[in-house]
């Protein structure tokens, strides 16, 4: 009997990532294009709202600054980054997060982030960076984690910092 009842766990659970890889098919290839192109996604519970490129990003006010990323095999390191706050960059595509709760940030490799709009409205706290050390983030396909990465100054082991952003949702 407890053989039976494995058996038809195992046999959903292969079902269910079979048909979620089915379903997210068009979700990689879309987030691929985006990122080969330098888009980045602005959707509000869902919805596509506005598509930007690095050239509207650099247009809302972009900024250099240092920060230490720790890590748990390193002392902390020294970078610069080159970016834009995200609320400039929200406020520049129309989005409002007075009445909002949290934003989700997607990336090509399928890791997501959720941030609190509390956080995101923090000044000087949550930004789109897409330069490292004086240097263009190269995409994923590249050997680089671009071409876009959040970076959470008061995250200071870059847990939630993420990589290949392409997509930013906000509910």
């Amino acid at each position: 009997m407890n053989k039976k009842i494995i058996t038809i766990i195992i046999i959903l659970l292969i079902a269910v990532v079979g048909i979620t890889a089915y379903l997210n098919r068009g979700n990689v290839a879309e987030k691929e294009e985006a990122q080969k192109l330098a888009k980045l996604h602005f959707k509000e519970n869902g919805n596509q709202i506005e598509t930007v490129d690095l050239n509207f990003i650099k247009t809302q006010g972009e900024v250099t600054f240092n920060k230490g990323l720790d890590t748990s095999d390193s002392g902390p390191v020294e970078h610069s980054f080159t970016g834009v706050p995200l609320i400039n960059i929200l406020e520049g595509v129309g989005i409002d997060l007075l009445e909002k709760e949290q934003l989700i940030i997607n990336s090509v490799d399928g890791y997501t982030v959720a941030l609190t709009a509390t956080e995101v409205l923090k000044e000087d706290n949550v930004y789109i960076i897409y330069k490292s050390d004086g240097q263009y983030l190269k995409t994923k396909k590249e050997g680089g984690s671009g071409p876009y990465r959040i970076v959470i100054k008061d995250d200071k082991f870059g847990q939630r910092w993420s990589k290949f952003v392409t997509e930013v949702n906000v509910k």
